[in-house]
């Protein structure tokens, strides 16, 4: 319950600094850097907390998965392409990428008797998810880097919880279902 609680006072604060403007005023890559803070800051403290480790283990591998229907929000990326507010080279291949790991992750869970004994599928759904997730940060850093304007709707609500909350538990989440395929090997997934 303890780490619940953490999860939702970062969550609050993600919301207050967004919802402040502060974000706005962070130049890139500064924002790249904030998140590779969040992301290493989860993996730091699952290698070295044992009560944190513990919890995460008993959290599902397909709560794991089920995290990543979150990106769906590569929908609303194609919107705002459509009315010029993020640049199409960015939202289009971040959006699409986002839909196709999500829609895959959704085929995932309908089927997780089946996928129960084919951890093979989960993996490579893993690898995509994580090479998409890291391209689309990337991208966003080279566009930022180009015109730091182009990219304002990722600094204010709603978007600004994707690189200080949501982006973070995502990486992290494929760290961790990578180290949980490799472990449970031998038992079929949960």
């Amino acid at each position: 319950m303890r780490f619940v609680f953490i999860a939702a006072l970062w969550l609050a604060a993600a919301i207050i600094v967004g919802a402040s403007g502060a974000l706005q005023r962070v130049r890139p890559p500064g924002l790249q850097l904030i998140l590779i803070a969040l992301t290493a800051a989860l993996l730091v403290g699952w290698r070295f907390s044992r009560s944190f480790r513990q919890w995460l283990k008993a959290i599902g591998l397909r709560a794991l998965v089920a995290l990543h229907l979150t990106r769906f929000v590569g929908l609303y990326f194609l919107l705002l392409c459509s009315r010029s507010e993020l640049p199409c080279s960015f939202a289009r291949p971040a959006g699409w990428g986002d839909i196709v790991v999500a829609t895959l992750a959704l085929v995932l869970l309908v089927c997780w008797k089946l996928v129960a004994t084919k951890r093979g599928w989960v993996g490579g759904w893993n690898a995509l998810g994580l090479l998409d997730i890291l391209l689309v940060v990337a991208n966003a850093a080279r566009h930022a880097m180009a015109n730091p304007a182009s990219m304002a709707a990722l600094v204010r609500l709603p978007l600004s919880l994707l690189p200080t909350f949501l982006v973070p538990l995502i990486i992290a989440g494929h760290f961790l279902i990578f180290v949980r395929l490799s472990i449970e090997r031998q038992k079929p997934i949960r």
